[in-house]
């Protein structure tokens, strides 16, 4: 698989409003042929998305509706934000192209700063084709900072749902934000609940920290979970199978309902190319041809089912995702990537010799100067490190023993002092870390023990899996002794809500009552805060 390096030019005008375009989407025709799934028939949310109900089921029709799998918007500048649709009338066809095979299609897009798109402030036309699995980037510029927009796409007559965005503060702003942070949603494991309860939070943002799909997965209905969510093959090797699982994941209507709320900040985690994998490393038979080609699909069709800029296009060198979000001078989100550049593993549980090796790199050397530059140069109130696994020590055996996870860093013990001593020495004011990976909440402080005693570098807030691990199990954390440093620790499913302002960030652990079922209701299990200038987190 050779990857495009550059995308179709988009065109743009500020052009008085299109009678053609109706107010509202229209609805999908229903397409011949067999009945569709109950699992592809999706509701995308009229009242969150503007749009009316969308039907995905085998249609090749030519005017069968192609934006199944909804809109996205992500990365914000000050001016700027990038918009995302990918056009597939079947989403699971069995090549991995959506229905649409070798066409070509053109697409307009529209961006207003009202929903009825009565004002409309931009307006242009993007071509796609197979060779990027018919998706669409928009990447805009020249907008307004901290502004609202609406934006919608439309092809053979056929309208998309409405997404709303923003553009991030000027740069000498001093604004508040509400940022969602979520990991972990595996389809099959259960319904994408969270999503939608965070949509309705309203978010300036949401950070997906990982684990967006699952490669493996067993075919037909898991017996386990007791529910009719059909998964769509097993185990993905090839780029059509990985644009296949991307498709089925994106016919949620609650996950369709968030990424139509909020630009996103995306990173992955491991899940999105196989398990545990390490740089070039697979979990099981190491450094291999087939390997490096199925990593190379996985970031093709990463790259292609997210609102990502041009800058990560992936390349025969891989895929960029590191990179530095600015939200005017109250935080910057340094997004890093903990896979693409790390040393294998050690093993699944240790630590062992090697865990200390000073030459073992989880970022990679070039992310690590990247990342501490970036400390060193910012003026910001925050500086959070989105992130995808735990970085504080995790004793998990009771009593006298002493055993970690060697795929998080306490498996790269000497990266991990060199992450630490970066935050330290960079005197930044407020650094906080936000992870995934888990499938558990954790509030964190993350120390540094010395002779002279104990000092507080930052804080770690983890957020628990949207549904991996299917429904989790209440409890009342009571401290762990074996583990002074963690103030708080749960296994329920949900998601983070970070509310932030430049004197205060305040965390809420959000939880969904059940993800087996659709529906569950959502509470709130705990709050902490960090106050600026004070480190340490303290229970609200």
């Amino acid at each position: 698989m050779t990857p495009p390096n550059s995308l179709p030019p988009t065109t743009s005008s500020a052009l008085p409003v299109d009678s053609s375009w109706p107010e509202q989407p229209t609805a999908p025709r229903t397409a011949p042929g067999p009945a569709p799934s109950r699992r592809l028939v999706l509701a995308t949310g009229a009242a969150t998305l503007g749009a009316t109900a969308l039907a995905t089921g085998h249609a090749t029709a030519a005017d069968a509706y192609p934006f199944t799998l909804g809109v996205a918007s992500g990365d914000p500048t000050p001016d700027g934000v990038v918009l995302w649709t990918r056009l597939a009338t079947d989403p699971v066809a069995p090549d991995g192209l959506g229905g649409l095979g070798q066409t070509t299609s053109t697409v307009e897009w529209e961006l207003a700063t009202d929903e009825s798109f009565r004002r409309i402030v931009r307006r242009g036309t993007v071509t796609t084709d197979a060779s990027v699995g018919h998706s669409v980037h928009v990447e805009l510029s020249g907008l307004r900072p901290s502004a609202r927009y609406a934006y919608r796409f439309r092809t053979g007559g056929h309208v998309s749902p409405v997404g709303r965005t923003r553009t991030a503060p000027a740069a000498t702003a001093l604004e508040s934000a509400r940022i969602g942070v979520v990991s972990c949603a595996q389809w099959e494991h259960g319904w994408f609940t969270a999503y939608r309860h965070l949509a309705a939070e309203q978010p300036d943002l949401v950070l997906h920290l990982g684990d967006y799909i699952y490669e493996h997965g067993p075919l037909g209905y898991p017996v386990s979970s007791g529910r009719a969510r059909k998964m769509v093959g097993g185990e993905i090797y090839t780029l059509a199978d990985y644009r296949r699982r991307h498709a089925l994941y994106k016919t949620d209507a609650d996950l369709q309902a968030l990424h139509a709320a909020a630009p996103w900040l995306v990173v992955f985690d491991d899940h999105e190319v196989d398990n545990d994998w390490a740089g070039l490393y697979h979990e099981v038979f190491g450094k291999t041809a087939s390997f490096a080609r199925r990593r190379a699909a996985g970031f093709q069709a990463y790259w292609e089912n997210m609102p990502l800029r041009r800058s990560s296009v992936p390349t025969a060198e891989g895929i960029r995702l590191h990179r530095r979000i600015t939200w005017g001078r109250t935080a910057n989100l340094h997004l890093l990537d903990t896979r693409q550049y790390r040393s294998d593993q050690t093993g699944w549980v240790g630590p062992v010799p090697a865990t200390y090796d000073v030459r073992r790199t989880m970022l990679g050397a070039e992310q690590e100067a990247w990342l501490d530059a970036g400390l060193r140069a910012s003026e910001a109130q925050w500086d959070i490190l989105g992130q995808q696994v735990m970085v504080a020590q995790y004793d998990m055996m009771a009593g006298p023993g002493f055993m970690t996870n060697q795929d998080a860093w306490d498996g790269y013990v000497a990266a991990k002092d060199r992450l630490l001593t970066s935050l330290e020495g960079s005197r930044v004011a407020n650094p906080v870390v936000l992870t995934g990976d888990v499938h558990e909440s954790f509030a964190n402080d993350l120390w540094r023990t010395t002779d002279s005693g104990r000092t507080t570098i930052a804080s770690e807030l983890v957020t628990t899996s949207v549904t991996s691990g299917g429904d989790g199990k209440d409890s009342q954390f009571t401290r762990d002794a074996e583990n002074p440093h963690i103030r708080y620790h749960e296994t329920t499913r949900g998601y983070l809500r970070i509310d932030l302002s430049p004197t205060q960030l305040t965390a809420a652990f959000r939880a969904v009552d059940t993800v087996s079922s659709r529906g569950g209701a959502v509470r709130t299990d705990a709050t902490f805060a960090l106050e600026a200038g004070r480190r340490g987190l303290q229970a609200v």
